[in-house]
């Protein structure tokens, strides 16, 4: 009998200011490499609640999902786990005053889009096509998403 593939769920937020985007700058896998707030959702927690939760713990900012960007998949091929990224639109509604970050996070740092698309620290695609598809104009109502109690 073969094992079960089982993608991660993750959730991820955009958040623009001025043409700034809050991103994360991390460790992984030894390396700085930067990337949305982003996470994977945990047990009995709405996909917005984990958006909010990833970006507070990751960047201390607080935020208001908006719209649904999209979803993304994608498998690492460090480590051969598909991910499945639910992107949030968000806006910033204010930076918490000594927010204590997750392990390994180096700290949030706001970046445009040229910067982003020269960067060669991103942690995956999925960065800057997250970014790509909000210029472009993505958008989907939350109420697109229905999570049964």
């Amino acid at each position: 009998m073969s094992e079960r593939w089982t993608p991660h769920a993750t959730v991820a937020t955009l958040v623009e200011h001025q043409g700034r985007f809050l991103m994360v700058e991390e460790i992984s896998a030894g390396e700085a490499v930067f990337n949305q707030p982003a996470g994977h959702v945990e047990a009995n927690e709405t996909l917005i609640e984990a958006a909010c939760r990833e970006t507070l713990e990751e960047t201390g900012w607080r935020v208001r999902p908006t719209a649904l960007l999209g979803l993304y998949t994608y498998t690492s091929p460090s480590n051969g786990v598909t991910y499945h990224r639910y992107c949030f639109i968000a806006e910033g509604i204010e930076a918490v005053a000594g927010a204590e970050l997750d392990e390994g996070i180096i700290g949030p740092r706001w970046m445009d889009i040229d910067e982003l698309r020269q960067c060669q620290r991103l942690r995956s695609p999925m960065v800057l096509t997250c970014v790509e598809d909000y210029l472009a104009g993505k958008r989907f109502p939350l109420d697109i998403i229905v999570e049964h109690p």
